[in-house]
C-alpha cells in the first residue's frame, strides 16, 4: 500500500518520516529539521541511512527492529497486520524498540508511558506464558525486540521486582528464558558475560534467577539508562542494522556481515577509529576463545553518539556454543577466512586484523592482551573453577597464547 506515513522521533527531534513508496516499498526521508542541523552523510538513525535529502531504503534496519519466527507472527497477528508488514507492526509496536528512535504519528506522548507492577505470582505466569504470548505483549504493549529466543522487557522498580512497560514506557532490562533443548544456555551466557565484564568488554552485569519453574537471565539494557526517576534511550543499531543486511551469519556464504565490514564502518563513523579497531579484535579474541558460534551480525552493536559519532556497544549475547556441539561449532564472523571454531589460531586474529589496516604488532598487543585478561580472571575465579565450561575456556585461552588451535571442549553440555 503506497502513501502511509510514519514520524520517526531520536532524542525529541522529528528527525525523519517513515514513507511508503511504489509497492509498499519503504523509505527513510529525512526531515528540513535534521538536514540543517547535521551535517550531509551522518548517520543519525543509521550507518545504513547516511543522512541525505533523498529518500533512502530503509528495509533492513526497519525489519532489524523486530523480532524473527513465531514471536513475529504473534506480534503481527495481535496487530491485525500480516508478518511482512514492516510499517503496520513498527505502527502498532514502535514506541519501545531497541536504540533510541520512536516511531509515532506526533510527538511521543510520554504522559501515556507507565508500568505495571508485576506480582512474583504473575511474573512467573508471565514467563511459563511466553510461547503463547512473546515478548509479554499486551493489548496495551507498545514494544518490540529482535531475536528468536524467547525474552520479554522489563521495568525495575525503584523499591526492587519488576513491571511491565505499557504504552511505550522505556524498558530497562531483557529478560532471557533457558532454552528446553538447550538446559544451561542462560547459566553459561551468564558466566561469559562476567568474563567479558572481567575484560573490559561489557558492562552488564548478568542476574541468574528462577522465575517460576524457569531459570531466567535478566541483563540491564546498555541502550537505557535511568537519571533520576527518568529512563532516557541511547541510539544503537546492530551491525545488520549498519550494513542494510537482512541475513545474519557470515558463514556458509550467507551474507551476512563480518569483522572486515565493521572494521570499515568503524574507520569511517568512529570519533577514535584506532581505540575501536583495538576493541573489535578484542571482541573477535574473546569471540574465538568462549567458543561463540553464535556471535553475528545481530549479536554486535554499534552506540550512536548524539552527533552521530559511533563506537562498539557493550558485547552481548556471549553464549559458549562449543558447548553445545550440536548447536554451532563454526564462527559466525569468519577469522582470515576461517570458520571453526576448534582450528583456529592466534595468527587468524592477526591476519584477520591486518586486513582491517592494524598494524601487526598492534594485532599481537591486542590478541595476547585480551588472552591474559581472560587467564587472569579464569584464575581469579570469575567463572566456577572446575566446571566444565571454566575447564574448557581456560583450556582454549592457554592454547590460543601458545599459538595452537582453541580445540574442542573439555566436556560437551549435550
Amino acid at each position: 500500500m503506497a502513501g502511509r506515513s510514519l514520524q520517526i522521533w531520536l532524542h525529541g527531534v522529528h528527525v525523519a518520516d517513515l514513507v511508503t513508496a511504489t509497492r509498499g516499498a519503504l523509505r527513510c526521508r529525512y526531515t528540513e529539521e535534521a538536514l540543517a542541523r547535521w551535517p550531509g552523510n551522518t548517520p543519525m538513525l543509521s550507518c545504513s541511512l547516511p543522512l541525505d535529502d533523498r529518500p533512502l531504503p530503509a528495509e533492513a534496519f526497519l525489519r532489524g527492529l523486530l523480532p524473527e519466527g513465531s514471536a513475529l507472527n504473534a506480534l503481527a497477528a495481535r496487530a491485525d497486520v500480516p508478518a511482512s508488514d514492516t510499517f503496520g507492526l513498527l505502527a502498532r509496536y514502535g514506541r519501545d524498540i531497541a536504540g533510541a528512535v520512536v516511531f509515532s504519528d506526533g510527538p511521543p506522548d510520554t504522559g501515556r508511558y507507565a508500568v505495571e507492577p508485576y506480582s512474583e505470582d504473575g511474573l512467573a505466569g508471565e514467563v511459563a506464558g511466553l510461547e503463547q504470548l512473546p515478548l509479554g505483549v499486551h493489548d496495551d504493549s507498545e514494544l518490540s525486540l529482535a531475536g528468536l529466543q524467547n525474552k520479554m522487557l522489563l521495568v525495575a522498580l525503584p523499591g526492587g521486582g519488576w513491571g511491565r512497560p505499557v504504552h511505550g514506557q522505556p524498558s530497562t532490562h531483557i529478560l532471557k528464558v533457558d532454552n528446553a533443548a538447550w538446559p544451561g544456555l542462560v547459566e553459561a551466557e551468564a558466566a561469559c558475560l562476567a568474563l567479558a565484564e572481567a575484560g573490559g568488554l561489557t558492562a552488564i552485569e548478568p542476574v541468574v534467577a528462577h522465575i517460576g519453574a524457569q531459570p531466567c537471565l535478566i541483563v540491564a539494557r546498555y541502550d537505557r539508562r535511568t537519571v533520576g526517576k527518568v529512563v532516557e534511550r541511547v541510539h544503537q543499531e546492530d551491525c545488520c542494522q549498519a550494513l542494510g543486511r537482512t541475513a545474519k551469519y557470515q558463514s556458509r556464504g550467507r551474507g551476512g556481515p563480518s569483522f572486515a565490514e565493521t572494521a570499515v564502518l568503524l574507520e569511517r563513523y568512529a570519533a577514535d577509529p584506532e581505540r575501536q579497531l583495538r576493541r573489535l579484535l578484542a571482541t573477535a579474541t574473546f569471540t574465538l576463545a568462549i567458543g561463540n558460534g553464535d556471535a553475528h551480525g545481530k549479536n554486535l552493536a554499534l552506540l550512536h553518539d548524539p552527533i552521530g559519532a559511533v563506537s562498539l556497544a557493550p558485547l552481548y549475547d556471549t553464549c559458549p556454543t562449543v558447548m553445545w556441539p550440536r548447536l554451532r561449532t563454526e564462527l559466525a564472523m569468519a577469522l582470515d577466512g576461517h570458520y571453526s571454531l576448534y582450528d583456529c589460531d592466534r595468527w587468524c586474529l592477526h591476519n584477520e586484523a591486518r586486513g582491517w589496516s592494524v598494524p601487526e604488532a598492534t594485532a599481537r598487543e591486542v590478541v595476547d592482551g585480551t588472552l591474559e585478561s581472560l587467564r587472569n580472571a579464569l584464575r581469579a575465579g570469575v567463572i566456577t573453577g572446575g566446571s566444565h565450561l571454566a575447564l574448557t575456556i581456560g583450556r582454549r585461552v592457554e592454547n590460543l597464547l601458545l599459538g595452537a588451535t582453541a580445540g574442542p571442549p573439555a566436556k560437551p553440555f549435550a
